[in-house]
């Protein structure tokens, strides 16, 4: 299986959204279009993968982050990276993460990532930590602020810890 990883484009917009509409999860094509905005502005990169002429998945790099602790230390976040569960554990997520942690270790000596909490993430915590992320040591956040000890949330995409990788 031969996987391509390249930049998002304009045309890949509606075929992404299709993707994930056909699997039952909501991504409109107003995320994709955003994300394009965004990459011609040089905020977010946006790679996706492909077999042949297959959508299978994609992530995009934030070069300035919405976590205040990666903003401050100017650690680019690589953020939504999604492959279609039929195209799951054939490396499509590797090369998606080989080619963002390349592009943004010619910026920075850290990479950044958010990983969520609730069960659905169990695979991708596993992999970002034989990747070589690490824990940032702040806690863990909730909508985007720590969680103070004694504080009870929802166990949900909400729910987020942070890590970083040295890229040498």
């Amino acid at each position: 299986m031969k996987i391509i990883i390249r930049a998002i484009r304009q045309e890949d917009a509606q075929l992404i959204s299709d993707a994930f509409a056909r699997i039952g999860w909501h991504k409109p094509v107003s995320q994709y279009r955003r994300y394009l905005s965004e990459q011609r502005s040089k905020k977010r990169a946006v790679l996706v993968a492909w077999v042949g002429p297959t959508f299978v998945g994609y992530l995009t790099i934030l070069w300035k982050s919405g976590y205040a602790s990666f903003r401050r230390g100017r650690v680019p976040e690589i953020m939504d990276l999604n492959v279609l569960p039929q195209f799951r554990r054939s490396g499509i997520g590797t090369k998606l993460m080989d080619r963002a942690e390349a592009m943004i270790k010619r910026h920075s000596a850290l990479a950044g990532i958010g990983v969520g909490l609730a069960p659905g993430y169990n695979t991708a915590q596993r992999m970002y930590v034989k990747r070589g992320y690490v824990p940032d040591g702040l806690g863990v956040t909730y909508d985007g602020k720590f969680v103070r000890d004694g504080q009870s949330v929802e166990v949900n995409d909400d729910l987020v810890f942070h890590l970083t990788k040295k890229l040498t």
